[in-house]
């Protein structure tokens, strides 16, 4: 190993300025729907997910799928943010800070991504109405295009959500905008066929999103870091391409986000282009909700075979590295101290992880003093399955999550 490759892993553990926040490394956990909120409120078992993941070292735990507004939600038992929330979220933050990390809040809308049928709501938002191909799963058929009243609604919804994130003592909010929720379906022509100012051309097709950031960024953005994830490429016909996703981080730069995380693919049409490995068949014995059983048979049916390699998104998250200079947070299977040093060696201003860290939520702490570190997460994707389970998401090659914590109250 040469010193400049010593250099680059010791620079992994150097500090990082986003925005207002200062972080004590550039490792991030990334978001992972974690089934660990019954009923909507935050569990034991979640402020244990996550304190020991800051225990372990990551700089930033970011705590997963936290609906703006009550149609938000995308299946049961996700966070909501409103006031009755606070004391539980109020409790995993400060276990977060205790154990020495910082946590954000991923805030979010599903629009037509939603599995949850709500009372009175017979046609979910979207970018677009018409169809709704994830609706044959639920009995949500048809989606509504979004009025200039929804769209003002649901900014209104994301800066308040952003407001309860720092009164629930995050550090940080993630404004979630791939993967094929609400924002995301504004930003990809594959959801997008609007004919006026927010469909169309990139620039139209950036506008909504680009609005909610500045919302966000007008509510908390002197206090809070604002972050942005999106999906570089969607992997599917008809969807943005790299060249999109290029532009998508100069809009968003331009808008004044504080750090972009880079990802990439669709949770319906593309989920290996997110994952860089195909799902197993075991996954489907896991669950016990039949529309979600019959969700994966056909993803594993219409998806080709793909096999893990490691930074699997490397290639075009280069391309966003070389067209701003905003502050990139690399997401896509890294796995190594090879992989940091590679990263660090690129650009990337920071890393996010979120198998590594489910398997092994010690492996930041376990590199400052192995230079030589594998994981030992085999990109198996079976910890995706364990979120419907009673203990909530966890790394199948070790302990469960623990029913009993996780139907117990962060608060109480």
């Amino acid at each position: 190993m040469t010193d400049q490759h010593s250099d680059h892993l010791e620079q992994a553990f150097e500090p990082f300025v986003i925005g207002p926040l200062q972080l004590k490394n550039r490792f991030i956990k990334s978001a992972t729907n974690e089934g660990m909120s019954p009923e909507g409120i935050p569990s034991r078992q979640l402020v244990d997910f996550h304190a020991g993941v800051a225990a372990g070292g990551a700089a930033l735990t970011t705590v997963a799928y936290c609906a703006v507004s009550a149609d938000g939600g995308t299946l049961p038992n996700q966070i909501y943010l409103n006031e009755a929330t606070m004391p539980h979220l109020q409790a995993l933050t400060a276990a977060v800070n205790t154990a020495g990390g910082k946590a954000s809040a991923q805030i979010t809308h599903g629009g037509c991504f939603t599995f949850t049928k709500r009372e009175g709501q017979s046609r979910p938002l979207s970018a677009s109405g018409g169809f709704n191909k994830i609706g044959l799963m639920s009995g949500q058929f048809f989606k509504r295009e979004m009025s200039a009243e929804d769209m003002q609604r649901v900014a209104d919804d994301f800066a308040q959500g952003a407001r309860l994130a720092r009164q629930a003592g995050f550090s940080a909010v993630e404004i979630h905008m791939g993967h094929g929720y609400l924002l995301s379906q504004f930003l990809s022509p594959l959801y997008n066929k609007r004919q006026d100012e927010y469909g169309g051309s990139l620039e139209n097709r950036l506008r909504f999103p680009r609005y909610v950031l500045r919302r966000v960024l007008d509510a908390v953005g002197s206090d809070l870091a604002v972050i942005c994830k999106f999906s570089m490429t969607e992997g599917v016909r008809e969807g943005n391409r790299i060249a999109d996703g290029v532009g998508i981080a100069r809009g968003l730069a331009e808008e004044g986000a504080h750090l972009l995380v880079l990802s990439a693919g669709m949770n319906a049409e593309s989920i290996t282009t997110m994952f860089g490995s195909s799902f197993p068949p075991e996954n489907r014995a896991v669950v016990t909700n039949p529309v979600m059983k019959a969700a994966m048979f056909l993803q594993q049916k219409l998806e080709k075979p793909r096999v893990f390699k490691e930074l699997y998104l490397l290639d075009y998250a280069r391309q966003v590295r070389a067209a701003v200079d905003t502050p990139l947070a690399y997401l896509g299977g890294l796995t190594s101290a090879d992989g940091v040093r590679t990263l660090m060696a690129e650009g990337f201003d920071a890393m996010a992880m979120g198998r590594v860290l489910i398997h092994d939520p010690a492996w930041v702490n376990t590199l400052k003093t192995d230079a030589s570190l594998m994981s030992g997460c085999t990109a198996c994707n079976r910890c995706v399955a364990m979120m419907y389970t009673d203990g909530g998401t966890s790394c199948v090659l070790g302990q469960p999550g623990n029913p009993q914590r996780n139907r117990m109250p962060a608060a109480s």
